[in-house]
């Protein structure tokens, strides 16, 4: 039924699994970075030769983080969405996403047609 809104498990897909699993990933790659719980980054010894190397690749890990904490963000809004009941429907439209969308992208806040637009 592809106008149905997903709920916590729908057909053969469990999205509060999917997006704990994407979580708990997004967390394992901060953590991995330094960035756990807001730390710093990566420590880097002083006595490197190169520092404008050390400085790229800070600027570069900062970046990467920066991006896995938004990623983490949606994942916990879509967490929050699926308590409330509002998951899978489109925040433009009114109308539900697809599952097979939320599939691929479990914390997919607009339908295909909608998030082409933007």
């Amino acid at each position: 039924m592809p106008n149905e809104v997903p709920t916590a498990q729908s057909a053969d897909v469990d999205f509060a699994a999917l997006l704990h699993n994407e979580q708990a990933r997004l967390q394992a790659q901060l953590t991995e970075l330094g960035f756990a719980d807001h730390g710093s980054g990566l420590s880097y010894d002083s006595n490197f030769a190169d520092s404008s190397q050390v400085t790229a690749e800070r600027g570069e890990a900062e970046r990467l983080a920066t991006e896995l904490r938004e990623a983490l963000d949606e994942v916990d809004a879509a967490l929050k969405r699926l308590e409330d009941g509002t998951y899978g429907i489109c925040e433009v439209c009114g109308k539900p996403i697809g599952e097979a969308r939320l599939e691929a992208k479990p914390a997919a806040r607009r339908c295909i047609v909608d998030a082409a637009k933007h």
